[in-house]
This record gives C-alpha cells, sequence and structure tokens, in this order.
C-alpha cells in the first residue's frame, strides 16, 4: 500500500508541471486551452480508457487513466486562473458527496443490495439541495452529453424505478420484433424520416431488451465492434498471404474467410 505522503507528493508534483505547462514559459498547446476546448480531448480519452479497460491491458488501462487525468489537471488548472475553484475543492467535494451517499459505510444504514445501494443514491441524490427544480422530472437525471446507447438506457432504468416497465424481458422480444417489422414497412415505402424514426424504435427497443437481460448495451455493442475489427483484420492478412486484393473478391468468397475468422475464436 503507499503511504499518504507519497499520494500526496505525487499529486502536488502532477499538479505543479500541470501549471507549469499553463505558465508564462509553458506550452504554447497547453496555454491556449479552455474549459469549451478541452471537451473533445476529455471524450477522446475516456473512449481511450473504455477500449482498454475491454480489452483487459493493464498496462494501457495505466496510461489512459493518466491521460484522463491531464485534462482534469488542466481544468483544475484553469479553474484556477479563473477564480473559479481549486483542485483542493474537487477533491473536497467528490470526498463530501461519497460520504454523504455512501450511509451503508460511513452511518449507520443498512443496504444489503447493489439495487438497494443504487436506489438509496438516487433519493440522496434527488434530496441534495439545488441539484434539481421542485417539480423536476424523471427524464430530467438523464445526461444529454451520454452516448445514445446510454441515454435510452438511463431512460428507461429511471421509468422502471416507478414501475413503468414490463415484468420479464419476453414482452420485449414481441416489441422488438414489432419494431423490425415497422423498419421493413417504412424501407418498402422509401420515406426517409420514417426510416430514421423506426431505426430509432427498434434499437430503442434493443436497449430495453439488453437491460431486461442484465446486460449493457453500450458495452455489449463495443464488445462486438471489437470482434467485427479482430475477424475483419484475419481476413485481411489471410488474403495478403494470398497475394488477393480484397475490392476484387467476392461477397461469397469474402463469406467464407469470415466464417474461417470467426471459427478461430472458437
Amino acid at each position: 500500500m503507499v503511504e499518504p505522503d507519497t499520494n500526496e507528493r505525487a499529486w502536488s508534483r502532477f499538479l505543479s508541471v500541470v501549471e507549469a505547462l499553463r505558465g508564462e514559459n509553458g506550452c504554447p498547446w497547453d496555454k491556449e486551452q479552455t474549459y469549451e476546448s478541452l471537451t473533445r480531448y476529455v471524450l477522446e480519452e475516456a473512449n481511450e480508457l473504455v477500449s482498454a479497460a475491454m480489452e483487459k491491458d493493464v498496462a494501457k488501462l495505466k496510461e489512459e487513466l493518466g491521460d484522463l487525468l491531464l485534462e482534469v489537471g488542466l481544468y483544475c488548472q484553469i479553474a484556477k486562473e479563473r477564480g473559479d475553484f481549486l483542485p483542493t475543492d474537487v477533491l473536497q467535494g467528490i470526498t463530501e458527496k461519497l460520504v454523504r451517499r455512501h450511509p451503508h459505510v460511513f452511518g449507520d444504514e443498512t443496504l444489503k443490495t447493489p439495487d438497494q445501494v443504487k436506489e438509496r443514491w438516487a433519493e440522496i441524490k434527488r434530496g441534495e439541495p439545488g441539484r434539481y427544480r421542485k417539480e423536476h422530472s424523471l427524464m430530467d437525471e438523464v445526461q444529454k452529453g451520454l452516448p445514445a446507447l446510454m441515454q435510452a438506457e438511463k431512460q428507461q432504468a429511471l421509468a422502471a424505478e416507478v414501475g413503468f416497465d414490463w415484468d420479464s424481458p419476453e414482452p420485449v422480444f414481441v416489441k422488438v420484433e414489432e419494431e423490425l417489422r415497422e423498419v421493413r414497412e417504412a424501407a418498402r415505402k422509401g420515406d426517409p424520416d420514417e426510416i430514421r424514426s423506426e431505426i430509432g424504435d427498434l434499437l430503442y427497443a434493443c436497449v430495453n431488451l439488453a437491460r431486461k437481460l442484465g446486460v449493457n448495451a453500450e458495452t455489449s455493442l463495443l464488445g462486438t465492434i471489437d470482434k467485427f475489427s479482430a475477424r475483419f483484420r484475419r481476413m485481411e492478412e489471410e488474403l495478403r498471404s494470398r497475394g488477393l486484393d480484397m475490392k476484387e473478391q467476392g461477397l461469397e468468397y469474402l463469406d467464407s474467410l469470415w466464417e474461417q475468422a470467426k471459427s478461430r475464436e472458437k
């Protein structure tokens, strides 16, 4: 276990390096960053962190955590320069929030299951002064900055909290089949707006099905994207070894290579 003073020295050195980057003799790129300009880099680094976690690459995970921390450090330094808040305010804020929202750890409450913890967390959050307007909608709790699949899952989970949810996955299977038929009908009509709307409904129903089956739609899709990439790379390697150009091969032949790549996974 790392000693507390070692943690403090590491954190202090990190902040001093970030401060130097934005100082008089610092880096031109870092010096020109703003709250707004950093948003794209926060998203990029967060996505790279997710990728490392999905790959279970510990070395990469450590590196990506550091990269994301750099964005946090830059935000803290910009805030300090503007007089908005200090890095210690950020640490104190999250520490107090964690203590406040874990009364079963730091208080005398008893919560034994993850579902109980999530329900109590949401209850405490909603009771915090200034978080929501007096007559707020549950839909206000869905952050617009989340990826679309995650927004859909959050909406559905919030609706389920008040009983607006099916009791089992079976009706959701039916709903997915219904939405797929409506996509086919919209495609037959050829109306782009209707097709777009029905595709959205189908995706929303698929997210609901994933939730009812106990899996996360976002990470499920990320896993499939990685799986497709790995199989496609094997196809490319096979074609290169045979001196063939993928563009010149027919779909039937490419499908056979795909099945070969797929069979290697087993």
